[in-house]
């Protein structure tokens, strides 16, 4: 059997492929792509995979772009970090998903799923495509993140996050407690995938969950000076330009 996988985290896309060649240890891992350009490419100069993991957003736009562009016709299992893609017409018998991390059992499942299909395999609609680019016209925000522990790696939900901070060119996920982790993130590039009305970007160094925020006092010179749980081993502030912006999202 030959799977193409089309990924753009490299760590995930190693892991999956891992996963597949332990669950099916023949398997053939006949591409691992990055783009919707690179797919497109690949696709047209190679046979069609019997099966093919395509992540929804990557780089250059979202996986749905390549059926728009190509006359991909194999079975498809989509992975995702994002629960909001969990829509209904992934119900349809056409289509699979993942949520990422991908879990052994649940890559297993999909797999079981695909070799029952094979005798009669339902490909995946112009209708079902329409509403899954349909409902992510919405604007979708990021519900776990991956990090690493050791050599392994694992996720946390951005509800369990207190708050964002960086530190020496790091940004860290800051948990109740002393936990925290390290990330492979800027804030600038976190900052769009955080619900806005959940975080709030206090300064060019911290983003706050709203559940973070403990206490807000007056500063100098029309600055607000902010206390978090856990409490932050540095002053935190908020300026004069953004205090009113704070304040109605606080009272939202």
């Amino acid at each position: 059997m030959r799977f193409l996988i089309v990924e753009d985290e490299y760590p995930a896309a190693k892991r999956l492929s891992q996963l597949i060649l332990k669950i099916r240890p023949g398997t053939e891992i006949c591409g691992t792509l990055d783009s919707v350009e690179s797919t497109l490419q690949w696709l047209k100069d190679n046979p069609t995979p019997d099966l093919a993991f395509f992540d929804i957003q990557l780089g250059d736009g979202l996986s749905f772009d390549i059926f728009q562009h190509s006359p991909f016709m194999g079975p498809v299992v989509f992975t995702t970090a994002y629960d909001q893609y969990t829509l209904k017409a992934f119900k349809q018998d056409s289509v699979d998903y993942l949520l990422k991390p991908i879990e052994e059992e649940e890559l297993a499942a999909a797999l079981q799923k695909f070799d029952r299909r094979q005798q009669s395999p339902n490909m995946l609609s112009p209708d079902v495509l329409q509403s899954l680019v349909n409902s992510l016209s919405q604007p979708q925000y990021q519900s776990r993140f991956i990090i690493k522990i050791g050599q392994q790696l694992s996720y946390i939900a951005t509800d369990e996050i207190q708050y964002f901070y960086s530190e020496d060119g790091i940004v860290f996920a800051q948990l109740e407690g002393k936990k925290r982790h390290a990330l492979d993130y800027t804030l600038d590039a976190l900052e769009p995938l955080l619900d806005p009305a959940s975080f709030f970007r206090l300064n060019r160094k911290v983003i706050a969950h709203i559940q973070s925020v403990h206490k807000v006092a007056p500063f100098f010179n029309g600055r607000l000076l902010v206390t978090l749980r856990p409490a932050a081993d540095f002053e935190v502030t908020v300026s004069r330009d953004r205090a009113s912006d704070f304040k109605r999202w606080l009272g939202a």
